[in-house]
């Protein structure tokens, strides 16, 4: 069974564009976030119309900061967590290319980064736009709860990042480089508490690394930081520790998204997740600290808990899953 792969022609990335709430921009990544937004309306009368606004105006951006033009893009690869990816759908109308739909959760952004970088490493496809995006009102009342019960969120649950992230592939220019990657596969430890989505994703977390660690005959220490997206403060403590039983100790080098996004506290929530926590992450502060050289190489694993306001009315567990990228400084 063959779920690692390496690139050899070197796709790049040469742009990216970030974009998040009031909330995210008062966090711990603040000064990276390109455009900031006072009001999570975002001049909209509808939450899921401002999210999808927010990922077309990074994607937009994107191509700007990019140096390309819209005729030059030949694919968007994007995603969301509203009901039928409406974000992304209702986003790509407003551009003439191709368009490919995905939705893997809060893995969706390091998903669209493994297709878009074969399709560029491929030689298929010169320039590809992989973005996704979520939203904090948008997520809760289509997961959880409507709004105005004013619910109250248990300590284990964590925040639905308000952001969005694009990044331009290419096969040409100046960026970081995509060299690998390391594809999921469905875990499910059985936790169905639709609140405690840490502890659903960080076994898949825990697959996706050992799986690379030796596909690639790769340790802990090879890469400068080992960022899963969305494990929050809960999760990433479960994920070093079932690492440590399998003979890894990656508490050096990891990092995770929903832990930096926000100043937590852990007495009221765990810390982000969302389809958008990852890309906005990655976009703003990671790609940034790549860019300039401070980071040689790092291993960017969004993780995604699968789960359906459906399938947790009904009591079913929560199928989760994790996606790798290595990334590393041109």
């Amino acid at each position: 069974m063959k779920r690692s792969m390496q690139f050899f022609n070197k796709p790049k990335i040469i742009g990216v564009s970030s974009i998040a709430g009031p909330k995210e921009s008062n966090g711990s990544i603040n000064e990276f976030i390109e455009t900031k937004l006072n009001d999570d309306m975002f001049g909209e009368d509808t939450f899921e119309k401002a999210e999808s606004k927010m990922l077309y105006t990074v994607i937009d951006k994107s191509i700007k900061n990019a140096n390309r033009t819209e005729k030059e893009i030949d694919a968007i690869v994007a995603g969301d967590l509203l009901n039928q990816i409406i974000s992304s759908t209702f986003a790509a109308r407003n551009f003439s290319t191709g368009y490919l739909g995905i939705y893997n959760a809060c893995a969706t952004f390091s998903e669209s980064l493994i297709l878009g970088a074969t399709l560029v490493d491929g030689g298929y496809m010169d320039n590809v736009i992989c973005a996704s995006s979520s939203h904090f009102s948008s997520a809760e009342r289509q997961y959880r709860y409507p709004l105005e019960l004013g619910s109250t969120r248990p300590p284990q649950s964590q925040w639905t990042v308000t952001g969005a992230g694009a990044s331009v592939i290419s096969s040409e220019g100046k960026g970081p480089i995509i060299t690998g990657a390391t594809v999921g596969k469905i875990v499910d430890f059985g936790i169905t508490d639709a609140n405690n989505m840490g502890a659903a994703m960080a076994p898949a977390a825990c697959d996706t690394l050992f799986t690379h660690f030796k596909d690639f005959n790769l340790e802990a220490n090879d890469y400068d930081l080992i960022i899963t997206g969305d494990l929050g403060a809960l999760g990433s403590r479960i994920f070093k520790d079932l690492m440590w039983e399998k003979g890894y100790d990656v508490e050096g080098q990891h990092v995770d998204c929903g832990e930096l996004v926000y100043n937590i506290c852990e007495q009221e929530y765990q810390g982000g997740s969302g389809a958008g926590c990852s890309a906005l992450v990655f976009n703003s502060y990671l790609y940034n600290r790549l860019y300039n050289g401070s980071y040689r190489k790092i291993l960017l694993m969004a993780t995604g808990a699968l789960l359906s306001s459906v399938s947790t009315q009904q009591g079913d567990s929560i199928p989760a899953i994790a996606h790798a990228v290595v990334i590393e400084g041109e």
